[in-house]
């Protein structure tokens, strides 16, 4: 939702809006209704008349105009999910009475069925007119924290019958925030978002990449080129192998997704209240709120071993995107690979065909470009950027300062994102690269024999030294390494053909006579 800045007298003392209605409504949005007065701990301000959130809310709009980006919907919906548990916590630990918790819990499960509410195409979800805070607040997400806890009083006032501000049957911060601080609800949110992402995006669309790599290498398993280093010739290599060393990395992927989903979700802060302490909650009431998480998501939660590590650091947070920055480092070199294996089609390897998917010049006709990898590649360099501000959000003296990172809001954005490219990219690599995906098998396996490379298996017989002269005589010459020998008579002719024989070659011990 829009601020209503337009709608705020200038003081004339300091410039900054007052919470007086202006007279002159020529300059109100087309879309505000009218402003309805609320008072918090500071005084009366004045709310949209149609908002769910209150006067904190109202005020932490005016007073982060920075990037008119807001806090991720994923975590948004996190935060209603943690405010239910804990409404039920408090039922089941006695903190509060039966009518407030199903006035709660009923507000918050009317939240999130309206979150499942598919949005248009491109668009915010409608819902997030009413979670309107920039990224860039309070350092503890204290704004956003109390954001819901208004939105949620609201809705349980309106399905009371009662109007929206009157914090009547429940209070935003007695009620909602029962046995809770900013301190704790916040980080445990960006947690919860973190973990059921990974959980639900981003390992299965790794699973697909990785299955679709092992077919890839089954497929092409008995197809011998030659392989590369510093892109150079070097020895020979079966395409399956080179993919099944694709799909390992891939593999490795899912094992870092897992485990960056237990760091964040075994680590969980609630119950530590303001400083760690666990003032004003019950002893029980982190492990209580962590149970309910679990039974809600299928994901298993724990409380924090040690809550002022949990909450005065956002390490599980800086070790679980590392994870994923390398997961973003290994689909690099799977996509660039691809697209130099398919450079070409005449003056580069085109070992494969990668899928046509849209011109690639405005100037040259005919030209298709590895658009996908490009894009998966790029992907990868956001990602290692979000790692980069989460590591400084991190850092003790910038975010972590004595009992509390001030650091929070920007590293949930940068984590949430992180893992929704990651599986945006893996599913668009598969759709529109890999389904389509070809092997020009002829271009591979040309290469094989010209290469000088094939000398390596004569180290064994000739030794080092005579084999390095034979590729670079060869290579004065134009001759292959297996015309060059046998013009020199170098090696018999049967014992040379089991040197050079290609497939040997890419078999554990290949080395010519017995290998292979």
């Amino acid at each position: 939702m829009k601020s209503n800045a337009s709608t705020m007298k200038p003081s004339k003392k300091s410039g900054t809006p007052s919470t007086a209605p202006s007279k002159n409504t020529s300059s109100k949005p087309a879309a505000f209704v009218g402003p309805r007065r609320e008072t918090d701990s500071m005084g009366d301000m004045y709310v949209p008349v149609n908002a769910l959130y209150g006067a904190t809310t109202q005020r932490a709009v005016l007073n982060f105009p920075v990037s008119f980006r807001t806090i991720p919907q994923a975590q948004i919906e996190a935060h209603i999910l943690l405010k239910k548990c804990c409404a039920q916590a408090n039922l089941e630990l006695g903190e509060l009475g039966k009518d407030k918790v199903a006035a709660i819990v009923g507000a918050c499960d009317e939240l999130l069925a309206r979150f499942k509410q598919p949005a248009l195409p491109g668009l915010p979800h409608p819902l997030m007119e009413h979670f309107p805070i920039d990224v860039f607040q309070t350092g503890s997400g204290t704004s956003t924290n109390m954001n819901v806890n208004e939105v949620v009083g609201n809705i349980a006032s309106q399905r009371a019958g009662k109007p929206i501000g009157s914090k009547d049957p429940i209070h935003p911060n007695d009620h909602v925030n029962c046995s809770q601080s900013s301190n704790d609800t916040f980080p445990s949110s960006m947690q919860i978002a973190g973990a059921l992402r990974i959980t639900n995006r981003l390992l299965p669309a790794l699973e697909r990449l990785a299955a679709m790599l092992d077919a890839k290498a089954k497929e092409w398993d008995k197809v011998v080129k030659i392989g590369r280093t510093h892109l150079m010739d070097a020895t020979p290599i079966r395409v399956g192998q080179e993919f099944s060393g694709y799909a390992a990395a891939v593999h490795y992927s899912v094992l870092r997704a897992k485990e960056a989903c237990a760091t964040l979700a075994l680590n969980m802060p609630i119950g530590g209240t303001a400083v760690g302490t666990g003032i004003n909650a019950n002893v029980k009431f982190g492990r209580t709120v962590c149970t309910r998480l679990t039974k809600e998501t299928g994901v298993k939660f724990a409380e924090a071993a040690n809550h002022f590590e949990a909450q005065s650091t956002r390490d599980c947070v800086v070790d679980a995107h590392a994870r994923l920055k390398t997961i973003a480092v290994s689909l690099t070199k799977i996509a660039n690979d691809i697209r130099w294996l398919g450079s070409g089609p005449r003056c580069g390897l085109f070992e494969l065909s990668l899928p046509a998917t849209q011109p690639g010049s405005s100037i040259m006709p005919g030209k298709v470009n590895p658009v996908i990898c490009e894009s998966v590649m790029m992907v990868a360099c956001q990602v290692v950027g979000n790692d980069a501000a989460i590591t400084m959000g991190g850092l003790g003296g910038i975010g972590s300062l004595l009992e509390l990172n001030v650091a929070m809001p920007v590293l949930s954005e940068r984590l949430v994102e992180s893992i929704d490219l990651l599986a945006n990219a893996c599913t668009m690599f598969c759709d529109r690269c890999l389904e389509g995906l070809k092997l020009n098998e002829a271009e591979a396996t040309g290469t094989v024999e010209k290469s000088l490379m094939m000398c390596t298996s004569l180290a064994p017989v000739l030794g080092y030294d005579a084999a390095a002269k034979v590729a670079k005589e060869a290579f004065k010459t134009g001759e292959t390494v297996r015309e060059y020998v046998l013009r020199n008579k170098l090696v018999e002719p049967k014992q040379l053909a089991k040197l050079l024989d290609a497939t040997s070659m890419t078999k554990p011990g290949g080395k010519g006579p017995g290998g292979g």
